[in-house]
């Protein structure tokens, strides 16, 4: 259930066209609630309108011309701002000549928000190679969307459910690379960020940062590795001079457990699968991408384009309701200010 909900509506992308992408922006207007914070969806109407008769969802789709149109018409269609596909597409089965759409979506749905039509951008799961072979020169999603935003810092991705918000400080790297990558500046910028979005973004005022170590049992005073001792604990005590909450580097198999996770508002993880591993256990369905650092929100669900049950009928859209409900909390928060 939505409070404080921002009076812009939310802008969702069409996402890879040949995955689940469609089905999950038909479901979540299915889903609706009363109190629902309206959303348009950048995409090609007729597209829609067949997923939606194909799969018997019985979604009206309704074509707009401004986000201005969106509210009124949500009461009783899915709005929809027109991208058209260059060729139609089966599930299953992408079309790099679509690439450009895929883009153009997410550039729009960008615009949107920073000419203030949008509170807040949602994106459906893109696949990469697709795009790759279409010419994106981008790491991910997140990349690009950091360069859509003039944004030179690097790029924070913060994962969060009910019961837990994670931060990686290394992202999509080998375990190999994400040691080499891990440094005093990127700590610094990655600690410094979620605490400022936990501030702007979750209306926490004085946010809780829980710090995983490197090692296992966070190095054991030096006998299993001293990234800890020389590289982590130096970091944390310059940045607990600047007031931020910080704990000490902590063992990553002891953090996750329920009365652990009471005495944190986030944790800082230095690799990925230390971050990703327990959300992912607490709340595989419902977990929330969240890109920190950007001007303004993006989330996203925490899975990909699906291609092996898209146009089944049976995908779940449980995160990217969660993703939407949470750009609204978060567009609410930064409103509330």
């Amino acid at each position: 259930m939505m409070h404080n909900a921002p009076v812009l509506p939310l802008a969702v992308t069409m996402g890879e066209p040949a995955g689940i992408g469609g089905e999950l922006s038909l479901r979540s207007w299915s889903a609706r609630q009363k109190d629902s914070s309206p959303f348009f969806v950048i995409d090609d109407p007729q597209r829609l309108k067949e997923i939606s008769t194909s799969l018997s969802l019985n979604v009206p789709i309704e074509k707009i011309s401004s986000p201005s149109e969106t509210t009124e018409c949500f009461k009783h269609a899915l709005p929809v701002i027109e991208q058209k596909l260059v060729e139609d597409v089966a599930p299953g089965k992408p079309r790099t000549s679509n690439g450009g759409s895929v883009l153009a979506s997410i550039q729009r749905a960008v615009s949107f928000v920073q000419s203030d039509q949008a509170s807040a951008v949602v994106t459906n799961p893109i696949n990469k190679l697709v795009l790759y072979n279409a010419g994106f020169r981008h790491p991910g999603h997140t990349e690009y969307l950091a360069e859509l935003a003039g944004s030179q810092a690097a790029s924070i991705m913060m994962l969060a459910c009910k019961q837990l918000r994670v931060v990686p400080v290394t992202i999509h790297l080998s375990l190999q690379e994400a040691i080499q990558a891990l440094s005093r500046d990127l700590i610094k910028h990655t600690i410094r960020t979620t605490d400022s979005a936990l501030k702007k973004d979750f209306g926490i005022q004085s946010p809780r940062i829980a710090i995983s170590g490197l090692n296992p049992h966070a190095g054991e005073s030096g006998s299993m590795g001293r990234e800890e001792i020389e590289l982590i604990e130096p970091v944390l005590e310059e940045l607990r001079h600047e007031g931020i909450n910080l704990t000490d580097p902590l063992p990553a198999d002891t953090m996750f457990h329920a009365r652990a996770r009471e005495e944190y508002d986030v944790a800082v993880c230095m690799y990925h699968d230390q971050a990703l591993i327990p959300i992912k256990t607490l709340d595989f369905d419902g977990g929330v991408n969240i890109t920190l650092g950007l001007p303004f929100i993006r989330t996203s669900p925490d899975h990909g384009t699906a291609f092996n049950i898209a146009g089944k009928g049976i995908a779940n859209p449980s995160s990217i309701l969660a993703a939407i409900d949470m750009a609204a909390e978060m567009a609410a928060k930064r409103t509330q200010k």
